[in-house]
C-alpha cells in the first residue's frame, strides 16, 4: 500500500488522559441541561467522572504495566485465582493491563506514596457515590429531562463508541521496552529489545495456541457482557421507565465513560453486573430475577450482597420463590466454576488460594495492592461490620420498596464493598456503574412494585394446590369395607 493511501489507516486509539477529557466534554454536550443549570442531572453528569483522576494517578505510578492475574478473593468460588491466568475467565486486574487506554510511564515516576494517594482519591469519590445513592432514596418527583441529542443520534454514537471499545478489547498487549539503566560502574547494561530468548518447539507452540485461544475467548466474553449491559439499560428505559430515550442515554453514557474503556477487556468486571441489570429488567418475575442474581452471586461474590435488598423488595410478593430461585442460580454458578477448575486440574489449588486470600477477610493483613495494604485488620473490621449491618438493614428499610429503592440500595451495597475489600478497593467501578446511570436517568418509579400473586391465576400457586390435594388424597384413610 502506497504512502498517500496508508496515511488514512494510521489510526491510534487515545490513552486514558485523552479519553477522559474527550468523554467529559462530549458528556456535557449531550446530557447537560443548560436551561436548568442547577438541576440534579447536571450535577450527576459532572460528578460521574469523579474517580477518573484517581485511576489516572494509579496508572501513572506504574512504570512497567504488565498483565497480571486476579487475586482469588475477587470471587469466592470462581475460576479467577492468583497465578491461574490461564483459566477461563481469568483477566488482568491491573488498571494498566490488556485492553485499556493506558500507556507505560517512565520508571522515575514510580512512587508508592502517589499510588496510595490515588487509592485515597478513589475512596473519597466512592463515599460521594454512596451518599448519592442515599439521597436518591428521598427523591420522588424527578423532572423528565431529555438528552440534547435525538434517539437516532445517540444510537449512532453508541454504535461508534462500541466499535472503538471492541478495538481496544482485542488489541494485543505489547510490553513496553525497558530503557537501559546505568549501573554503579557507569557502564549501561544492554537491553534486549527483541524480548526474552525462547526455544521454539512443539510444546511452546501448543502453549502459544492455548494462550491465543484464551485471549480471544476472554475478550469475546467481555465484549458480549458489555453489549448485555447496554441492551439491558435500553430495555429498562423502554419497559420500566416508559422512555426509550432515557435507556439509550444511559447506554451511550455507559460506553462513553472512561471506566468502561479501562476495563473493556475484563469479563469478571462486567458479566456479573450484566446479570444484575437483566434481573432489573425481569423484576416482575421473581423466579427469573432470582436465578439471574443467584447465578451472578455464584460466579462472583459481590452480587450476593444485593440479595437481602431484593428479598425485602419481594416481601409478601413472591419472596419464597425468589429465595429458591436464587439458591438454584448460586448452585449453577458454583458448579460452573468448579467444572472449569476441574478441567484445568486445579480445583483443590483454586479453593485453597481463595480461602487463603486476605483481601476479602478483614481480620487478616492484606498484601495485595490497595489502600489497605499492610494495614492491620483491626482497622478494617469495624468498617466490615458496619457494612454487614447496612446490608441486613436493607431487608426491612425502606418498606415497602419500589424499583427506585431497589436500584439505589443495590448500588449502595455494591459501592460499600469498595471500602473494606483490600485488593485494589475502589477500582471495581463497573460493579455498580450501570446502576448509577439508572439513578441519573430514572423517572418517578413510586408505582413500580412486584405484582401481587393471585392464587387463582398463578401457575406455581395452582401447582402447589394440586400437589397439596394429591398428598392429602394419599394420606386419607381407606373407608371400611361394606360402609355406605
Amino acid at each position: 500500500m502506497n504512502a498517500p493511501v496508508s496515511v488514512f489507516f494510521d489510526f491510534n486509539l487515545p490513552n486514558g488522559t485523552t479519553w477522559f477529557y474527550f468523554s467529559w466534554l462530549l458528556a456535557v454536550a449531550l446530557f447537560f441541561k443548560f436551561s436548568r443549570f442547577l438541576s440534579m442531572r447536571n450535577w450527576d453528569v459532572v460528578t460521574l467522572f469523579l474517580l477518573v483522576p484517581g485511576l489516572l494517578i494509579i496508572q501513572g505510578t506504574r512504570a512497567n504495566p504488565t498483565p497480571s492475574s486476579e487475586h482469588p478473593a475477587v470471587q469466592i468460588a470462581s475460576v479467577i485465582g492468583q497465578g491461574s491466568g490461564h483459566a477461563l475467565g481469568a483477566a488482568p486486574s491491573n488498571v494498566a493491563a490488556v485492553g485499556q487506554f493506558g500507556q507505560s510511564r517512565d520508571p522515575s515516576l514510580v512512587s508508592g506514596r502517589w499510588l496510595w494517594w490515588g487509592y485515597l482519591w478513589i475512596l473519597c469519590g466512592t463515599v460521594y457515590f454512596l451518599l448519592r445513592c442515599f439521597l436518591d432514596l428521598t427523591l420522588v418527583q424527578k423532572p423528565a429531562l431529555a438528552p440534547n441529542l435525538s434517539f437516532g443520534g445517540l444510537a449512532w454514537l453508541a454504535g461508534a463508541l462500541a466499535v472503538c471499545l471492541i478495538a481496544v478489547a482485542f488489541r494485543p498487549y505489547e510490553p513496553p521496552q525497558t530503557r537501559a539503566l546505568t549501573p554503579p560502574n557507569g557502564k549501561p547494561n544492554p537491553v534486549n529489545v527483541h524480548g526474552p530468548t525462547t526455544t521454539v518447539g512443539p510444546e511452546s507452540a501448543s502453549m502459544a495456541q492455548l494462550q491465543n485461544l484464551d485471549f480471544w475467548l476472554h475478550r469475546g466474553l467481555a465484549v458480549l457482557g458489555h453489549f448485555a449491559v447496554v441492551f439491558g439499560l435500553i430495555a429498562i428505559g423502554r419497559w420500566h421507565f416508559q422512555d426509550t430515550g432515557a435507556g439509550m442515554a444511559a447506554a451511550t453514557f455507559y460506553l462513553l465513560l472512561p471506566y468502561t474503556g479501562l476495563y473493556v477487556g475484563q469479563a469478571h468486571h462486567v458479566w456479573p453486573m450484566a446479570l444484575v441489570v437483566w434481573a432489573i429488567v425481569a423484576y416482575k418475575l421473581p423466579m427469573i430475577a432470582g436465578v439471574l442474581l443467584g447465578l451472578a452471586a455464584g460466579t462472583m461474590f459481590f452480587p450476593g450482597a444485593v440479595l437481602p435488598t431484593w428479598l425485602g423488595f419481594y416481601w409478601k410478593r413472591g419472596a419464597g420463590r425468589f429465595v429458591l430461585a436464587s439458591l438454584v442460580g448460586v448452585i449453577l454458578g458454583l458448579a460452573f466454576n468448579a467444572m472449569v477448575l476441574s478441567l484445568e486440574g486445579d480445583l483443590e489449588g483454586g479453593i485453597r488460594r481463595i480461602l487463603e486470600q486476605a483481601a476479602w477477610q478483614p481480620w487478616k493483613v492484606p498484601t495485595t495492592e490497595g489502600f489497605w495494604t499492610g494495614v492491620p485488620g483491626a482497622y478494617r473490621i469495624p468498617i466490615f461490620l458496619l457494612y454487614a449491618a447496612f446490608v441486613i438493614l436493607t431487608v426491612v428499610w425502606p418498606a415497602p420498596k419500589n424499583l427506585a429503592h431497589v436500584i439505589a440500595l443495590s448500588a449502595g451495597v455494591l459501592i460499600g464493598i469498595q471500602f473494606w475489600y483490600a485488593d485494589q478497593g475502589g477500582v471495581y467501578v463497573l460493579w455498580y456503574l450501570p446502576l448509577l446511570l439508572l439513578l441519573v436517568f430514572r423517572p418517578n418509579l413510586e408505582d413500580r412494585r412486584p405484582p401481587q400473586i393471585n392464587p387463582e391465576t398463578d401457575w406455581l400457586a395452582r401447582w402447589k394446590q394440586a400437589i397439596g390435594r394429591f398428598v392429602r388424597w394419599l394420606g386419607r384413610k381407606p373407608e371400611p369395607v361394606g360402609s355406605k
